[in-house]
């Protein structure tokens, strides 16, 4: 039987402050394989942004400007899952600039950013694009991804990803955040699909 976690958490959005305690269900892992039979039926690859598309960190400049780095093999690896049909979103509780640039150098077009409640806008974007929950792979790093992870087919963590999330994950990456964690999904999404390389 599933052990429930119990967490708190505090999301601030602008002038909003919520506790939220949720029970959340632990989930059993899966394979390297078994994922792969999961990701078949996938059509929407979500993402969160700092501690997946990046390392986590921040860069500040002596003049107060903050600096994120993303990972070029990444970038190839989500081009190639939007080339092969699949549809890829980036749903962010950050509101930086630069995630809008590289989510429009990368060709996605489902970008939410400032977002207090990821469940609500992967929910629209699923609503507009006509694809189920169950047909969702998300990769979260972090208590703001919770939800979501609880409500999509295949949740994803990556291996540096916090205690919290690695609990109700399906499958925890082999590489880090930000150092080819999503590359990593997306080698499998195409080899499980049959579309690497096509």
């Amino acid at each position: 039987m599933a052990k429930g976690i119990v967490i708190g958490i505090v999301i601030m959005g602008g002038l909003a402050k919520t506790l939220l305690t949720m029970v959340y269900q632990s989930q059993t892992k899966l394979s390297r394989d078994q994922l792969g039979e999961r990701l078949k039926s996938v059509k929407l690859l979500s993402l969160d942004v700092d501690g997946v598309l990046t390392d986590g960190g921040l860069y500040y400049t002596d003049e107060g400007l903050a600096f994120r780095k993303f990972n070029v093999r990444d970038g190839l690896g989500i081009v190639l899952v939007r080339e092969a049909g699949l549809e890829v979103a980036i749903i962010s509780a950050g509101r930086p600039a630069s995630t809008v640039t590289r989510a429009k150098d990368l060709g996605i077009e489902h970008v939410r950013v400032g977002v207090s409640d990821k469940l609500k806008e992967l929910s629209e974007i699923c609503e507009t694009l006509d694809i189920h929950l169950n047909d969702v792979a998300h990769i979260g790093d972090d208590l703001p991804d919770l939800g979501l992870m609880q409500a999509v087919g295949v949740p994803i963590t990556v291996a540096d990803g916090a205690d919290a999330v690695k609990k109700i994950a399906a499958y925890v990456t082999e590489r880090d955040g930000g150092q080819g964690a999503v590359r990593e999904i997306c080698d499998l999404l195409l080899e499980s699909q049959a579309r690497l390389g096509d």
